[in-house]
C-alpha cells in the first residue's frame, strides 16, 4: 500500500467530531426571516422606479389634473345656488347655462385624465414588477449552494408570486387612493379655507383625531401583516414540499398526516388573516365616527351661521359637500393601508432576499488557467491546507493536504458523513475552504470566473437532473454552441445514441419535468454525454451509479470509462462495483484518509477498505 498523501490534525481535547455533515440546527436565519439590513427596503423601491421617474411624473401630472378638475363641482354647486338659481328667477339664463356647461366639462375632463392615469400606472407597475420578478429570478441563481440548502425553494416561490402579488396590489390600487386622498386633503383645505375660514378650521381639526387613528392602525397592523406573510409562505413550503416528494408520500401513506399538518398551518395562516381583517374593521368604525361626528358638527353650525344671516347658504353647501368627498374616501384609505400593510412586509421580505451575498464571490482580480501541459485534458488538484466547517456545525474537514496527479481517477470512500461529498463541493467550488486553498494546475480556484471554473470542472450527481425540453437541448447545457453532430457524437461514444434513436422524437423528444419520460438509467447516460460534451479537465462523479440497477450500473459504467479517459476524476462512491474503474482509492472516516492506494493494494492489506470489499463479494454471493 502507498503512503496516503494527506496529513490531518488532530482537533482540540474534548472536542466531539461531527456525527455527519448535516447543517445541523442554529441557523442564521430561520424558517421564512432573511436579515433586511437597514434602509434596504427603502434603496430597492428606489432602485425599481429610479428608471422610471420621467413616467411616474407625468402620471402623477395626470392624476393632480383630474383631481382639480374633479374638486370644482363643489365650487359650481355653491356658484348655483347663490348666484345662478337668483339670476335665472331674474329671467337672467346666462349663469345657469355657464354651470351646467361647467359641469359637463368637468366631467368630461376628469373622466378623460382618469382614463390616461389608469393606462400610464398600469404600463408603470407592469414593468415595476417584471423588472422585481426578473431580480428575484436572477439573484437566486446567483446565490450559492449553501443558501439554496437553507432555504427552501418553496419560500423563494412565496417571494415571487404571494409577494410580488402583494405590490402589485398596492400599485395598481392602493397607491392611486393615496395620492387621491393626499390631493383632496391639499385641494380642499385650501378651498374650505377659502370659502370661509371658521368653516375650514372645523375640517382641518377633526384631521388631528383621524391622523391619530391611521397612525394606530398603521402600528398594529404592521405587526399582524407580517405575521400573516409568514403564515402564508410556510403554507406554500408545505404544499410545494409534499408536491415534490408524493412518491415517499404515498408509498409511506403520509396523506391523512401530512393533512393534518397543513391544516395545522391553514388554520394559522386562517387566524392571521382574522387578525388583519380585525384590525380593518376596528379602523373603518373608528374612521366613520371622526367623519359623521364632524359633518354633523359642520352642518348644525352652518346652518345657525345661514340663518342669521352670515354664511351663505351656496357656501355651507359646497363645505359640506367637500368634506363629504374627503371622508368617502377615508374607508379607501384603511384598504390603501391593508395593501400597503400587506406590500410593506413583502417587500421587505424580498429586500432581505436580495440583500444576501453569495458566500462564493466571484473574484475581484480573475485568472485563467493555464494550457494543458499535454494532450490529455486532466489538470493536478491540490488540497493545500485546507479545513472546512458548515456555518451551523462542527468542523467536518480537520486540516486536509491532498495532491490529485492530472488523468488519474480517484475513487473516495467511507461512512455516511465521512466528509466525502464535502471534498466533492469543495473542487466544484459549491462551498469555499474556511482556511487553506483547493488549487487546480497551481491556480486557486477562487481566483477563477464561474464559466472558466465550469470549463475546468464539471459534476455529475447522483440524481442526473434533466430540465423540460429535448434530449438535444439537455446533453447541450453544458456547452451551448455545440452542433446536432457533436451532440450525436457525444451519446454515440457515451451508449446513448442507440436508446436515444429509439424515442418517439429522438433528439428532439421532449423528456419533460426532471426528466420523467425517460429512466433513470437513461437520465444518467444523458448526464454523461452532457459531461462529455462539455469536455473538463476535471469531473466529480458523486455517487453516479448508486440508483441504479445492476444492467443500468453496467452502462453507465462503461459511459464512464469513455468519459474519465485521461481526465482528472473524483468518484465519490457507496457501490464498490464503481471502485473498480479507479487507479486509487481513498477511504475516509470523519474528515481523515485513513487509507490510500491502489484497488489491489488495499484489497490485499487488513484494512477498513479490504473489510467492505469483502462485505460486498458475500453480498452479491
Amino acid at each position: 500500500m502507498t503512503a496516503p498523501t494527506t496529513t490531518t490534525t488532530t482537533t482540540a481535547p474534548g472536542k466531539k467530531q461531527p456525527a455527519g455533515e448535516s447543517h445541523g440546527s442554529g441557523d442564521p436565519f430561520d424558517g421564512d426571516v432573511l436579515p433586511t439590513p437597514p434602509g434596504a427596503t427603502a434603496a430597492l423601491l428606489r432602485s425599481l422606479l429610479a428608471p422610471m421617474r420621467a413616467r411616474v411624473a407625468f402620471t402623477s401630472l395626470l392624476l393632480l389634473l383630474q383631481q382639480a378638475a374633479v374638486q370644482a363641482g363643489p365650487l359650481l354647486v355653491a356658484y348655483a345656488i347663490d348666484r345662478a338659481v337668483p339670476a335665472f328667477r331674474d329671467h337672467d339664463n346666462g349663469p345657469l347655462i355657464a354651470v351646467a356647461v361647467g359641469c359637463l366639462l368637468c366631467a368630461l375632463i376628469s373622466g378623460a385624465l382618469q382614463y390616461g392615469f389608469i393606462i400610464a400606472a398600469a404600463r408603470v407597475n407592469q414593468d415595476v414588477l417584471l423588472d422585481l420578478r426578473g431580480r428575484i429570478f436572477r439573484h437566486a441563481q446567483a446565490l450559492s449552494v449553501d443558501f439554496h440548502e437553507r432555504y427552501t425553494s418553496g419560500r423563494l416561490i412565496s417571494r415571487s408570486t404571494t409577494d410580488v402579488e402583494s405590490l402589485r396590489e398596492l400599485l395598481s390600487e392602493g397607491l392611486q387612493e393615496l395620492i387621491t386622498v393626499v390631493l383632496s386633503f391639499v385641494y380642499i383645505s385650501v378651498l374650505l379655507l377659502w370659502l370661509d375660514l371658521g368653516l375650514g378650521a372645523v375640517a382641518v381639526a377633526s384631521f388631528v383625531p383621524l391622523y391619530l387613528l391611521v397612525r394606530m392602525y398603521r402600528q398594529r397592523a404592521a405587526r399582524v401583516y407580517g405575521k400573516r406573510s409568514t403564515a402564508m409562505a410556510t403554507v406554500i413550503v408545505k404544499f410545494v414540499e409534499t408536491m415534490n416528494g408524493i412518491r415517499p408520500v404515498r408509498a409511506f401513506r403520509r396523506e391523512a398526516a401530512n393533512d393534518a399538518d397543513f391544516a395545522v398551518l391553514n388554520q394559522r395562516h386562517e387566524r392571521t388573516n382574522g387578525d388583519a381583517l380585525l384590525e380593518m374593521a376596528r379602523y373603518v368604525v373608528g374612521s366613520r365616527l371622526v367623519a359623521n361626528t364632524a359633518v354633523a358638527l359642520m352642518v348644525l353650525w352652518g346652518a345657525y351661521r345661514v340663518a342669521d344671516g352670515s354664511l351663505e347658504l351656496g357656501v355651507l353647501a359646497a363645505a359640506v359637500l367637500y368634506l363629504r368627498r374627503l371622508y368617502d374616501p377615508i374607508d379607501r384609505l384603511g384598504m390603501f393601508l391593508n395593501s400597503y400593510q400587506s406590500a410593506a412586509a413583502s417587500l421587505e421580505k424580498i429586500a432581505g432576499l436580495l440583500a444576501q451575498t453569495p458566500s462564493v464571490p466571484e473574484p475581484s482580480a480573475p485568472r485563467e488557467l493555464p494550457p494543458l501541459a499535454s494532450e490529455f485534458p486532466g489538470r493536478e488538484v491540490l488540497f493545500d491546507g485546507v479545513r472546512f466547517a458548515y456555518r451551523t456545525g462542527g468542523e467536518v474537514l480537520p486540516r486536509f493536504d491532498l495532491t490529485l496527479p492530472a488523468g488519474q481517477t480517484v475513487a473516495v470512500v467511507g461512512s455516511t458523513g465521512a466528509g466525502k461529498s464535502t471534498l466533492a463541493k469543495l473542487l466544484a467550488r459549491f462551498y469555499d475552504p474556511s482556511a487553506g486553498r483547493v488549487l487546480l494546475d497551481g491556480v486557486d480556484l477562487r481566483e477563477l470566473t464561474v464559466p472558466e471554473l465550469r470549463r475546468g470542472v464539471v459534476m455529475v450527481t447522483q440524481e442526473a437532473f434533466l430540465f423540460s425540453g429535448t434530449v438535444a437541448e439537455n446533453i447541450a447545457i453544458g456547452r451551448p454552441d455545440a452542433t446536432r453532430d457533436d451532440i450525436e457524437r457525444a451519446a454515440k461514444a457515451i451508449g446513448a445514441h442507440e436508446f436515444i434513436s429509439s424515442l418517439p422524437d429522438g433528439y428532439d423528444t421532449d423528456v419533460r419535468k426532471r426528466g420523467g419520460r425517460i429512466s433513470a438509467g437513461q437520465r444518467q447516460l444523458v448526464a454523461f454525454a452532457r459531461a462529455l460534451l462539455a469536455d473538463p479537465a476535471v469531473l466529480i462523479l458523486d455517487e453516479a451509479t448508486s440508483s441504479l440497477d445492476i444492467p443500468g450500473e453496467r452502462a453507465v459504467q462503461r459511459a464512464m470509462a469513455t468519459v474519465l479517459q485521461g481526465r482528472t476524476a473524483v468518484v465519490i462512491a457507496h457501490r464498490l462495483s464503481t471502485v473498480e474503474i479507479a487507479d486509487r482509492v481513498l477511504v475516509m472516516e470523519q474528515g481523515r484518509i485513513v487509507e490510500d492506494g491502489t484497488p489491489a493494494e488495499l484489497i490485499a492489506e487488513t484494512g477498513r477498505f479490504a473489510d467492505l470489499h469483502r462485505a460486498w463479494r458475500d453480498s452479491l454471493a
